[in-house]
């Protein structure tokens, strides 16, 4: 339906239709230049152009004021342009119910659907946003935002008419704030942005980053207070972002088991994992921490009850956990699942909360009709558990996550197996993956799907930032499944994330998801020496622990007091150090790029300073390896020339040593730029401040890596287990006693690898 107030005079033929028909090969908007993410439903483009300049003017029903202010902001910030309306081009926004109807959509609500539809009609003579809620308006703002085209001094817009709503209600993206706190202004920031792509919810694990009334011995030294949350809550809102608490329960709580204080609530006592999912306390401290949750989230509609991974729900049996027995009382531990997760969304669900869940493992669909349909899965879990949750009347999302258990950087791009030191890699492309489990999943015929979530979990404490490209590719597909190809996504997403110069982007995000498969895969899994076991994990309870695993790498021997030295190492680590040589080559290729992308990018500059701390990350860990390789050769070559001549032997030492202190240095100093890098937007992670401790101890059965670590050493955690300083400081004894024998000068030399004190070069 066209404007009723800016008609186009273009002929029928002259229009392009891009409709519902599934993803082309190249979307209307992308053949002619033109970036929008997501991809519109509707697109009717006519033959030409037109310019777009400071001469136009806004006029605005008072209800669309936020679209009006971020139109402003946007064409400010993105253009340098600040309308001065002396010419006879206008913006016209106008808020009607029932002036945009929905069309072709998965989700039943379509009234939820029509509050975020628009229709953007685009011509010379001006532009209009039609749209049935303030809701619709922004998004119409956003796409008009994102089609603005430069072209030398001037900015283009193509001639014709979107018509656009989602397919899917909710939208939402996991913030994992678990092991972190972002600066206030920063998760504004994040807000804004996740607005402009039509991201609407943005769901926060806090953990102990939030200042509970009711359990203040779980705040930890940074941490949101109430009146700052609902700060967030408030500013989501006006720019139509849903704030989401998300808490974990029954299981994922360590951050509360391992206080003394809540001990007793623990299912089994040498497990901080898990509740006691029948013990009253458990429900008294859950719902005085909800409350405290939802009273700083005042206006908030959703609450994450995260029910993920109970392994050991209905399994205790001793005088502290009685859940055995109520499990055989009510007929399966999955009918002990629902029984908690009723009880506890209850509270939410008297509060007026849409209460999302995960309702997996250990239900069985036996065990799906004992849950309440007030409830929300969070995920699906394939056509027989969706057809009952349907019939249960319980609506579902679709779960896709940006990261999972990578390390550093997503897997946007999978390096195969040829490159890899230790074989094939199962992981798939992150936006591959959201992109065919959001518009192809069974779940579209078998489920009543009302939205979907992307995570990225903060597990191996990567920085959110390399997060983006999965939570907006994801969002797109949930808003317009199937369209476009996710590599038009992606190619869509460089210019409008970073500004229209960029370049080699793709190439970037390829560099840095082999960079970073690199860095994890170059060394070994080893059993860990300095934690404590693993408890249990999905399918056992372990007795005695596991062992966790930290990663490690063969050294090369010491040398011997008269500097003889028999190595095989070179040879045994041939294929690493071959390997090491091809990443530090990219490496070079993928720091250029960066440093030139940081003077081409208008936006998220900030972003790609991230990413060059990552590939320093990665290109000092090719370094160390090169420089033992180094290290391996002098000593070699000092125990060929030790009997002929013992100062050349000495000298070749010397130099080894020399490059120990170059690994250490440059790692510390590569460590140091890389938490002022990252603090930037971080609060500091910190033992004691503000009248707060953080109690360290370790997840009985979750191996985080940023747990690992009070502070940011985590980033560089298997180095300092890396018996390396033991190795070099053996050198220094056998360079010592060698000295002493031939009358050669003696080397003050020790070297201590734990100290991570950058140090400047002399």
């Amino acid at each position: 339906m066209r404007s009723a107030f800016l008609p186009i005079a273009a002929s029928a033929c002259a229009l392009w239709l891009a409709g519902n028909s599934g993803a082309a090969t190249v979307s209307a908007l992308f053949a002619r230049g033109y970036n929008v993410i997501p991809a519109p439903q509707r697109v009717a483009l006519g033959p030409e152009d037109f310019t777009f300049g400071t001469a136009w003017k806004i006029e605005a029903d008072a209800s669309a004021s936020t679209a009006v202010e971020v139109l402003g902001d946007g064409l400010r910030e993105r253009f340098g342009l600040m309308l001065s309306g002396e010419g006879p081009g206008v913006i016209r926004i106008k808020v009607k119910p029932g002036s945009v109807e929905v069309g072709k959509a998965l989700d039943r609500n379509r009234d939820a659907l029509a509050k975020e539809a628009y229709r953007l009609v685009l011509d010379r003579t001006g532009i209009a946003i039609e749209a049935n809620s303030a809701a619709g308006a922004l998004y119409g703002v956003e796409t008009l935002l994102q089609l603005l085209r430069p072209d030398g001094p001037r900015l283009r817009l193509p001639r014709g008419q979107i018509d656009d709503w989602p397919d899917l209600e909710i939208r939402d993206i996991y913030w994992d704030d678990a092991h972190h706190l972002e600066h206030m202004d920063e998760l504004k920031r994040v807000i804004r942005q996740a607005a402009f792509y039509k991201i609407n919810g943005f769901a926060i694990k806090l953990e102990g980053h939030f200042q509970y009334k009711s359990a203040p011995a779980l705040v930890e030294p940074y941490a949101l207070s109430p009146e700052q949350f609902q700060e967030l809550t408030d500013y989501g809102l006006r720019y139509g972002v849903q704030v989401i608490p998300y808490l974990d329960a029954p299981a994922h709580v360590a951050f509360i088991l391992k206080h003394p204080e809540y001990s007793h609530l623990r299912e089994y006592p040498d497990s901080n994992y898990e509740f006691c999912s029948t013990n009253q306390g458990t429900y008294k401290l859950l719902d005085g921490m909800i409350n405290d949750l939802l009273d700083a989230n005042r206006g908030g509609k959703y609450f994450y009850l995260s029910t993920d991974e109970p392994y050991y729900i209905g399994l205790a049996d001793s005088s502290q956990c009685r859940e055995a027995l109520r499990a055989k009382e009510l007929g399966s531990v999955g009918k002990l699942f629902a029984e908690f997760a009723a009880k506890m969304g209850g509270n939410l669900h008297d509060r007026g909360r849409t209460v999302i869940f995960w309702g997996e493992y250990p239900m069985k669909p036996d065990d799906l009709p004992s849950l309440p349909n007030f409830l929300v899965n969070g995920e699906v879990y394939g056509p027989e558990y969706d057809a009952i949750y349907r019939k249960q009347g319980i609506r579902q999302m679709v779960y896709t996550s940006s990261e999972g258990e990578e390390r550093l950087f997503p897997d946007y791009f999978v390096e195969p197996a040829p490159q890899r030191l230790h074989g094939a890699y199962a992981g798939r492309p992150r936006v591959q993956e959201a992109f065919e489990k959001i518009a192809f999943d069974s779940s579209r015929r078998n489920a009543d799907l009302i939205g979907s979530v992307n995570a990225g979990w903060g597990d191996m404490g990567l920085h959110p930032e390399t997060f983006w490209l999965g939570y907006i590719a994801a969002s797109a597909a949930a808003w317009h499944p199937g369209a476009p190809d996710p590599r038009e996504t992606m190619a869509s997403f460089y210019p409008l994330f970073y500004g229209p110069d960029v370049v080699d982007m793709d190439h970037v995000y390829q560099l840095m998801s082999g960079q970073a498969q690199f860095w994890a895969d170059s060394w070994d899994r080893t059993a860990s020496k300095s934690r404590k076991g693993i408890w249990g994990d999905s399918a056992n309870i372990f007795h005695p622990r596991h062992p966790a695993h930290d990663q490690t790498l063969p050294l090369p021997p010491a040398p011997s007091g008269d500097l003889s030295y028999a190595s095989t190492w070179a040879k045994e680590n041939a294929r690493r150090l071959e390997l090491a040589g091809k990443a530090a080559q990219d490496n070079d290729l993928l720091v250029g790029l960066l440093r030139e992308n940081l003077q081409r990018a208008r936006f998220n500059r900030y972003n790609l300073a991230v990413f060059l701390s990552i590939a320093r990350l990665c290109r000092q860990n090719t370094d160390m390896l090169d420089g033992i390789r180094r290290m391996n050769d002098l000593l070699t070559q000092a125990a060929k020339s030790r009997t002929r001549d013992a100062n050349d032997s000495l000298a070749s030492v010397d130099e080894a040593l020399d490059i120990a202190d170059q690994i250490r240095r440059e790692r510390n100093r590569v460590f140091s730029d890389t938490v002022a890098t990252w603090y930037k937007s971080w609060l500091p992670r910190v033992k004691e401040a503000n009248g707060r401790t953080f109690l360290h101890e370790l997840d009985d059965v979750k191996d985080h890596l940023p747990d690992r670590t009070v502070d940011m050493s985590y980033l560089v955690y298997r180095e300092k287990l890396l018996p390396f300083g033991e190795w070099v400081n053996s050198i220094a004894a056998a360079r010592h006693t060698f000295a002493r024998a031939h009358n050669l000068p003696e080397r003050n030399f020790h070297f201590d690898w734990e100290d991570l004190t950058p140090r400047s070069y002399p």
